[in-house]
């Protein structure tokens, strides 16, 4: 696991790291259950389907079928739509996978590049999502499974364009630096039937804080949380909250780096969930043992 992200404005973003641990005491005492790490390690790189970019190569669906360019890593589905318009002219929206590492230059041109310069913990590809207009960027695990975490950071382009602001978009803070602006990527899970398990909110940047010195911009890996999205989720859909809009919706561009999806790919049976929950309680008990 990467350690907690440093932010633009000197903040720590801080990962629920006692229910991480919880659930990685119980996974070790479930043989049920088997814990796994999408690293996207075995995308392909190869150009095509993958295209040059600033420092590394990046696939955005472009070698889809039917403007259908879905992929999957580590036995999980990402979506993926990309429409050419011809005249090198496209568009896309769900997920990208890429290597690029251009953490200096602003603008659309660089939207496959993280912010960290590279994949979690100096590695190599990570996926990079993108809330468009055809449908929510999903994640569709094979079957269910139980989230555990995932690591996340801005993408380039996304993290300049809140720093400085652009035609489209606005500077967060404001030219006064005291405008409580934010962004924020809600992931929402939902079982086989489409009922919602949960979800969980991270801020991507935060400006509303009284004290301006606390205002944050995301531009290490951070690990989220995921565990309470539940243990039966078929898939999850990402979607985005900003304070900057318009009449055509959210201004700031809505993309995110991610990368070490870990899972669960099983759930316990009964004789195994009985012993997780006196896990559980067990822990419950020794910490009011100890603020006592």
């Amino acid at each position: 696991m990467p350690s907690p992200a440093h932010c633009l404005g000197g903040r720590l973003a801080r990962p629920a790291a006692l229910r991480l641990a919880a659930l990685a005491a119980s996974l070790a005492l479930a043989p049920a259950l088997s814990a796994v790490t999408v690293d996207f390690g075995d995308v392909n790189l190869a150009t095509p389907p993958a295209q040059s970019g600033p420092g590394g190569v990046f696939y955005n669906g472009s070698a889809g079928v039917g403007g259908i360019g879905d992929w999957s890593s580590g036995g999980v589905g990402f979506n993926n739509n990309y429409t050419d318009f011809g005249g090198g002219f496209s568009s896309w929206d769900g997920f990208a996978y890429s290597t690029t590492t251009d953490n200096t230059t602003a603008g659309f041109g660089n939207q496959y590049s993280s912010f960290a310069g590279g994949g979690a913990g100096g590695s190599g590809a990570y996926a990079v999502a993108f809330a468009g207009y055809v449908e929510p960027a999903t994640i569709t695990f094979a079957g269910v499974g139980a989230p555990i975490s995932v690591d996340v950071t801005n993408t380039t382009y996304t993290a300049l364009d809140m720093a400085a602001g652009s035609g489209f978009s606005k500077k967060f803070g404001g030219v006064s630096g005291d405008d409580a602006d934010f962004l924020a990527v809600t992931f929402t899970g939902f079982d086989a039937t489409h009922a919602q398990t949960g979800k969980v909110t991270f801020y991507l940047a935060d400006f509303r804080f009284k004290n301006n010195a606390l205002d944050y911009i995301v531009d290490e890996w951070t690990t989220v949380d995921l565990t309470g999205l539940g243990i039966d989720v078929a898939t999850i859909e990402l979607s985005f909250a900003s304070s900057d809009t318009g009449a055509f919706g959210i201004n700031t561009p809505t993309y995110l780096a991610l990368d070490n999806l870990i899972y669960a790919s099983a759930i316990p049976e009964p004789a195994t969930t009985a012993a997780l929950a006196g896990v559980g309680l067990l822990g419950f008990a020794a910490l009011r043992r100890r603020r006592a």
